[in-house]
């Protein structure tokens, strides 16, 4: 099984925040707009649980975007195939520690087997998300 020989975290980027659920929301939010990426949409999955009878910690997904970046794939035939990692997803969650974590896919390292283009953009996308969501992560 190829995910038990590789370690979670390089496929998996997890950081913990240095504030709380509800101001990691919001600094995450202000940071999407301020590097000018899209958020269509936000998954409260807390909520989508609860609503089917299950009670977990404070979950929410945001898929966000950056129309150069992601039009640069969408738009060619050959590469639109990556369009089920789009758009990019930035995960923010409690765990029972009592701390908030941020965790997103590192579509950097995925994309490099691909090559070309969509290496270049996904790369590019990597780098952009880190940029975003590093004043709220702790450097530990």
């Amino acid at each position: 099984m190829l995910f038990k020989e590789i370690p979670m975290d390089n496929f998996i980027f997890e950081n913990r925040s240095r504030y709380n659920f509800d101001e990691t929301i919001e600094k995450l939010s202000k940071q999407i707009v301020a590097y000018d990426w899209k958020n269509p949409y936000t998954h409260d999955l807390q909520l989508t649980l609860r609503n089917y009878g299950k009670d977990v910690l404070a979950v929410k997904v945001f898929e966000i975007c950056h129309p150069r970046l992601s039009g640069q794939l969408l738009e060619k035939d050959n590469e639109r195939i990556v369009s089920s990692l789009m758009p990019c997803r930035i995960s923010v969650y409690e765990k029972s520690d009592g701390n908030t974590y941020i965790s997103r896919l590192n579509s950097g390292m995925m994309s490099a087997m691909m090559g070309g283009l969509i290496a270049k953009v996904m790369q590019e996308a990597t780098q952009e998300v880190e940029k975003i969501i590093a004043p709220i992560v702790s450097q530990e």
